[in-house]
């Protein structure tokens, strides 16, 4: 069995869960984790599970313009360190080029600000409807790890998503 995670990132956040993740996930499946731009069609197309991530901007999944915003404002705040993966491509463009997955299993998930989904709203939403009119199928309930007002992983959040990759890696087998 192999799974693939791939992740969008912009202040490591994302990184760093999808990481948590393929960790909690070990021992069990081969998990490779990937940022966006290294999610080659034909990397995708060897995975049994696949399983995609990314920030919470204005609600949603990250557009060009949120994407570019959240640049500048790493530039004006010296805690905000960007990740290697802000400057490549979003999920949203990688999506228009996903194949379909013929009913192989997925998995979404989100970072988003430690609130109320009616005020921060989650990306792993529409992730998850992506990856349906794809043709995937999802083995668990989409999930959220949450950030604080500074983004920074609150406390907890990289055991949550270790935990996750377990719980994962046990529906991939079951299923």
């Amino acid at each position: 069995m192999r799974t693939v995670i791939v992740y969008e990132s912009m202040y490591g956040n994302t990184h760093a869960v999808a990481t948590a993740i393929a960790d909690g996930m070990r021992g069990g499946p081969e998990v490779t984790v990937v940022q966006v731009a290294e999610a080659t069609s034909d990397l995708v197309a060897a995975a049994d599970l696949l399983v995609v991530g990314g920030p919470t901007h204005a609600h949603g999944m990250s557009s060009s313009y949120s994407r570019a915003d959240a640049i500048e404002t790493a530039g004006k705040d010296e805690d905000l360190h960007l990740d290697d993966a802000a400057y490549g491509p979003g999920l949203r463009g990688w999506f228009d080029e996903l194949a379909e997955g013929q009913q192989r299993r997925c998995a979404a998930f989100d970072t988003r600000f430690d609130g109320p989904v009616v005020l921060t709203g989650r990306a792993s939403r529409g992730i998850e409807r992506r990856l349906h009119r794809h043709g995937y199928e999802s083995v668990v309930a989409p999930e959220s790890f949450l950030v604080d007002k500074g983004n920074h992983l609150v406390d907890g959040e990289l055991d949550r998503a270790m935990a996750w990759g377990s719980e994962l890696a046990q529906a991939l087998v079951e299923t």
